[in-house]
């Protein structure tokens, strides 16, 4: 058996999956003595698998032998082996070192690369994976690299002709599960004479 992957924040006694077996007489369900590390515990008599306390997803994959075993003749017994995953769920979102940084940049540089941004996320695997993005700001004068945070300016600024100083909001974005999870930081990048 391999039921639905839970969340690791599934709650006691919560339903799992249900070990059926075809026989003529009535059976008795176990779990086989030392399988599940105490996470699950069976009804003798339905079959039906129920978590016992909180998970805990560095213990998982859990595999666990449960038998079935003939209610008047106990050498008679049939086992199945039961696959339970978890899914870590994406608690944290990404947080920058700070909210607010500046910059400062020369007039009539050629495109160039002004910082490197980087962005933690608590979370581990997939839940912990980043990329980064511009959601505001002159994407005609600065990108950045989603992988890396480093942003780009992709042209060269006249201090006398043009604004001297951009605001540039970057996400730092998670890979997770149910849901992505964003954080920001503003860049002022100031153009210097």
């Amino acid at each position: 058996y391999k039921p639905a992957p839970l969340s690791e924040k599934t709650l006691p006694d919560t339903f799992v999956v249900q070990i059926s077996v075809l026989y003529e007489v009535p059976v008795v369900y176990s779990i086989v003595p030392g399988d599940g590390k105490g996470y699950f515990i069976i009804s003798s008599s339905t079959g039906i698998v129920r978590t016992t306390k909180n998970l805990k997803v560095e213990d998982f994959p859990v595999v666990f032998n449960v038998q079935a075993t003939d209610s008047s003749n106990p050498s008679i017994f049939s086992e199945c082996s039961v696959n339970v995953e978890v899914i870590d769920e994406n608690d944290f979102p990404p947080v920058f070192s700070s909210s607010l940084l500046e910059v400062r940049l020369e007039e009539n540089s050629a495109a160039t690369q002004i910082i490197q941004l980087e962005a933690q996320d608590r979370d581990t695997g997939r839940n912990g994976f980043l990329r980064y993005g511009i959601l505001s700001g002159d994407r005609l004068k600065f990108r950045i690299d989603e992988a890396t945070g480093i942003i780009y300016s992709t042209a060269s600024f006249d201090y006398e002709e043009e604004p001297t100083e951009y605001q540039v909001v970057i996400y730092a974005e998670d890979d997770g599960i149910p849901e992505k999870k964003r954080g920001y930081c503003t860049v002022v990048i100031k153009i210097i004479d």
